[in-house]
């Protein structure tokens, strides 16, 4: 999926869960965040990535419209 490479995925170790969270700051304003979590760190990105793939699958399903990625935007030195 295309768009999943566009979004943002947030990925913080919690001391909590002994573990590392997910969140999709895009999509936060439409479903509960954190997203998912993982023991490691690759298991964090790939559940990160498969819930970025079901938030787009939902959305299209139900003919909403996707949220717009974030954007880096390089600013430049003003010293």
């Amino acid at each position: 999926m295309t768009e999943a490479v566009h979004y943002s995925m947030v990925i913080e170790w919690s001391p909590e869960d002994q573990g590392y969270v997910v969140t999709l700051p895009e999509w936060a304003g439409i479903y509960t965040m954190p997203a998912t979590d993982g023991k490691t760190y690759e298991e964090a990105v790939a559940r990160g990535r498969n819930v970025l793939e079901n938030f787009i699958d939902f959305a299209r399903e139900d003919n909403l419209p996707l949220p717009e990625p974030h954007v880096y935007v390089a600013h430049e030195d003003v010293a």
